[in-house]
């Protein structure tokens, strides 16, 4: 595996666009973005690479792996055009595959890398709080194992104030069953993303997801009795 990190002009760019986040300026320093915008999507396809040696991802170019810096402020109060931050996501081959891995990175200590699964449709909730209703084991066993602790801590996200409808208070599994999402996070610091270990680091953090994964595909593509629901 090559040493690539996020090259500090990159983080420089973002706190200059975060100080100066206006079509004007951006237009001004465009070709500064493109060059920034082409080592991206160099570091993300070289994660991809990595990382389909040990999952089975979509086929993807740096570009499709990135998203657009470009703000959708049509909805929002926030009418700064531009995102100062650079993301994008790899998904997971087949429908047998579930989740997805995210990565963002952000100046003054504010990248991170994620994966899991994000506020899920009603039926996968529901199919996720049933397993472990049935069996809450399988899913301690690995976010319990250390490597796993040590790497992300706990599940991020909201959770329901009480126990969901259908559930006791007092369930032995109350503290899963009340999540909303199922997503596992590391933060890293600047320093982190431009050193040239980071993309050993984030390739590892994700090779490290990758039983959670395994395990809610396995839930969502099978019925309550698991059995296979996709042919």
């Amino acid at each position: 595996m090559k040493s690539m990190g996020i090259p500090k002009s990159l983080i420089n760019f973002l706190i200059d666009l975060e100080k100066n986040n206006n079509r004007e300026w951006f237009n001004e320093h465009k070709d500064r973005y493109l060059a920034e915008e082409e080592k991206m999507r160099e570091f993300a396809e070289a994660l991809h690479t990595e990382m389909s040696k040990h999952d089975h991802l979509v086929p993807m170019t740096g570009k499709e792996i990135l998203f657009r810096i470009y703000r959708d402020t049509r909805f929002s109060k926030d009418k700064t055009p531009y995102k100062a931050n650079r993301s994008g996501s790899f998904k997971r081959a087949t429908a047998r595959l579930r989740g997805g891995y995210y990565f963002h990175i952000e100046p003054r200590d504010r990248s991170f890398l994620a994966g899991g699964f994000w506020r899920p449709e009603k039926e996968d909730l529901d199919r996720i709080r049933q397993e472990i209703d049935f069996d809450d084991k399988p899913l301690r066993k690995i976010i319990n194992q250390k490597k796993f602790r040590d790497t992300f801590g706990g599940f991020q996200g909201e959770q329901l104030k009480s126990a969901p409808r259908g559930y006791a208070k007092d369930h032995p599994a109350i503290d899963l069953l009340r999540n909303k999402s199922f997503v596992v996070m590391r933060h890293f610091t600047d320093s982190q993303v431009m050193d040239d270990s980071f993309l050993r680091e984030a390739n590892q953090t994700f090779r490290t997801m990758r039983p959670f994964l395994d395990y809610m595909s396995e839930v969502l593509t099978t019925d309550a009795n698991g059995r296979p629901i996709i042919g």
